[in-house]
Formats: C-alpha cells, structure tokens, sequence
C-alpha cells in the first residue's frame, strides 16, 4: 500500500468535473477444490458504473457474483453508480480513508489518484501473460512510475451511429469522410428536421470522445512529445476552433451544449437526431427491443442503424478509445481478498461470460479477445473490434500522464470549442484553452 495522496492535491487533481459530477493464483484455487480461508465476515465492496449495456449489469449480479463467493468464500457487494459520479465518490473515499474497496475507473482517472492506490502489479501481469498481453493504452494508463496501479477490465469506444435511410435522402451513398462532407450533410440533415446531435457539456464520455478526436484530425495537440511544453496555442488548433462554429450552427441540436452521455441516446432512439458519436449502446438497445423503436415508416429502428469512423482532417483520422480499469484502494482493509477477487473475475472462464453479454460494446483489454466468436455474430458491430489498436488517449503528443488526466477531467479542451460555439472569437477561446493548460503542466 502507498502513501495517500494529500487533500490539497487530490482537489486540484480530481478538478471541477469530478467535484461535480498473495496468493496462489486462480489456479491454485480450483485445484485445492477449497475457498480461500478468509473469515466469514470478509466483505468485498466493489463500485462500479451503471452499464450501457444493462444485461451485463445483470449478470454480474445474479449468476457472476454468486459464484465468486461461493469459490472464493466471501460476501461480495456490487454496487453501480453513474459514471459522471465516480470521480466524486474516489475523491471522497481518499480523503476519508474509507470506502469501497474497488473502483472501477474509467479513461486515464487511475493517473490522477495513482498514489493513493494499491500496487496490483502481481495479478495483472498474471492475467495478461495468460491472455494474449494488454493493448498498449491499458498498460499506458494504468501503469505508475513502473508498477500496475489498476487492473484493466476493457476498453470502450464510439463510433458515428447513423440512419442509413436518411443519409440516402440527402444523397449520399457513403457516410461523410471529410469535415467538409460532414459541414454538408449536416446542413442537410438539420434542414430536413434531424441534425447531429453531439454534446458540448460536461460528460466523461462522448464530450471528449468526439472533441479530442476532431482537434487531433486537424493536426492540433495539446502537448509536445516531452510532455511538458504546452502546444495547443497553433494555426491547426485555431483552424479547427473557426470550423467547428459553423459546423455546430449549421449541423448540430443546439441543447447538446448541455447532454450527458445518455441525452443522445434517448435523441436518437426517439427519432429526433440522424447520427451522433456514441458507443453501441443505441443499436444493441433498438436491437433489443425492435417493436420497441420504429422508423418513420413503421420498420424496426435497427435495421437502418449502421457505424462510420469519426470525421478525417488534415491530420488524419483518429478516436479516443475509454480503458475501463478497476483500482484496488490503498485504504483498503482487504487487499488480499480484493486481489483473489480480481484474479478470478478477470480469469478466461468469468470474464468471457461477461463479454459476451457485452454483445460488441466491449473489447477486452488484453488481445485474446479480438479473436472471441461474439465478433462474429453481427457485422454491424465488428468495426468496434478495431478501436483498441486505432485510439490515441488524452495527452497527446504527450504521455497519458497525471496532468493529461487533469486536463480532459476538468473539460478544458471540451470548452475550448463550447466557448466558441457560445460566442467567443475562436483566437480568444484558443488562447483561454492554452493558458489553461500552462496552469496544468507548469
């Protein structure tokens, strides 16, 4: 267990958004036929976010979780929580020094708490090694000055969910590439009562997975490649900023200044926005329940859904793909008994039941997963297949680094654009942005 971090820092570290909003091995186990010898009283508090994908929820809860306790011997508590509250309930625990056991982390946060957390390099090393190796963006978020600082889980990314029909009835046969082909079509689209709906506020997920990506494909970073100088004061990030403002006049729902990750789901399955960056979590729900969600000519929702990478600039093309990773609190009483529990869940034979309720929101984080049958099943969900290898995180052209963390947790590249869109001359948004950055890294 490391030293908790201090009060003073964790409030600087955990930013606005997030005040708002030993043993034998697995194996060892099974071939002993016997729980772990932990007293009856041993509880495990697990915290994680309420799923997207809500089967998965429920089978963690009433056939996963059973059998853990039953092989490890133990009371294990699941509790879910909304992902925009997990930063405030790490934040809370650290300073009490009382909570949970696990948390379930989400992007690069494991950085921002990483000395108040346990080292759990043991059984993460343990579990790779077995599965294939982690995707570098698991290992890069959530290793800290060389030890695990988290156990990676899986790694989520959106993709452009879209109605095919009416992209044909603006006359297009592909979805747009280019940001001059998405300025068109949404004009179109908006013109015909169903624009982009696309978030500006602050939200964890589709905020930064839609405006890191776009700032990226027009050549712009935040940092350098040492990580230190702050670079995002330049003609590629102005440019980007000068364009978005059109694009989010002519093309987009106005109220996405103010959506969370959930807004454009219920938007688009209601039938009032034609495409919005998300994750799978509309086609699997329209395909879940297709009397459910309907065309406007009476025909089941999902069979007019399909998925397109986000926009290509002069820069190139690029997504912001969310590890998933679970920390084991430093705090935390029960650390043995946390890290059996981690060491099972994440084994082949539990982890995959759980994936493949995923359906495809999911990828694993380690690489054996890509070659899983439930890639296999529906076409219109293998592009997200592909998300681990192709992302960039946060921080670039930097490190994943602490700093970085606190930068995308407080929405400063976020608000860089939403200030634009609201008013302010794109030159004074971009300066604002940098300099906000300098409080950061300096």
């Amino acid at each position: 267990m490391t030293n908790r971090i201090d009060r003073r820092s964790l409030l600087r570290l955990s930013g606005a958004g997030a005040i708002a909003a030993g043993s034998g091995g697995l194996a060892g186990i099974l071939a002993s036929g016997r729980a772990p010898a932990y007293a009856q009283t041993t509880s495990i508090h697990w915290v994680r976010w309420s799923d997207f994908v809500p089967s998965s929820d429920k089978l963690l809860r009433e056939k996963i979780l059973p059998e853990g306790e039953k092989a490890l011997g133990m009371k294990i508590v699941l509790e879910t929580i909304n992902a925009n509250d997990i930063q405030a309930r790490v934040t809370a625990a650290i300073q009490a020094g009382v909570g949970p056991d696990i948390i379930m982390a989400l992007n690069n946060w494991p950085q921002l708490y990483a000395t108040s957390l346990a080292d759990v390099s043991d059984i993460t090393e343990e579990i790779g090694n077995a599965q294939g190796g982690y995707y570098d963006m698991a290992k890069n978020v959530g290793i800290y000055q060389g030890r695990w600082i988290g156990v990676p889980w899986a790694i989520g990314g959106g993709l452009v969910v879209y109605r095919k029909s009416w992209l044909a009835d603006i006359g297009y046969e592909k979805f747009p590439v280019t940001w001059d082909q998405w300025h068109d079509a949404g004009k179109k689209w908006k013109a015909s009562g169903h624009p982009i709906g696309q978030t500006l506020g602050h939200t964890f997920g589709d905020a930064p997975g839609f405006w890191y990506p776009y700032l990226w494909s027009w050549g712009g970073k935040e940092v350098e490649a040492d990580g230190k100088t702050v670079a995002l004061n330049s003609k590629e990030t102005l440019e980007s900023v000068k364009f978005a403002v059109p694009f989010w006049n002519d093309c987009c729902d106005p109220g996405g200044l103010a959506w969370d990750d959930s807004s454009n789901n219920r938007a688009f399955l209601a039938g009032t926005i034609a495409a919005t960056n998300n994750g799978a979590s509309i086609y699997l729900e329209a395909k879940k329940k297709p009397q459910t969600y309907l065309t406007d000519k009476g025909m089941p929702m999902k069979d007019d859904i399909s998925h397109a990478p986000l926009g290509t600039g002069a820069g190139g093309h690029f997504a912001l793909p969310g590890p998933f990773i679970h920390m084991l609190m430093g705090y935390s009483k029960n650390q043995k008994a946390a890290k059996d529990f981690l060491r099972w869940v994440n084994s082949k034979p539990v982890f995959g039941q759980w994936f493949t309720s995923q359906q495809g929101y999911t990828d694993g984080a380690t690489k054996i997963w890509e070659k899983d049958p439930v890639w296999n099943l529906d076409p219109v969900m293998e592009p997200f297949k592909h998300l681990p290898s192709a992302g960039r995180l946060a921080g670039y052209a930097g490190p994943p680094s602490q700093k970085a963390a606190e930068v995308q947790t407080k929405y400063i590249i976020v608000d860089m654009y939403a200030k634009a869109v609201q008013g302010m001359k794109p030159e004074d948004s971009v300066k604002w942005a940098h300099n906000e950055l300098v409080k950061v890294y300096s």
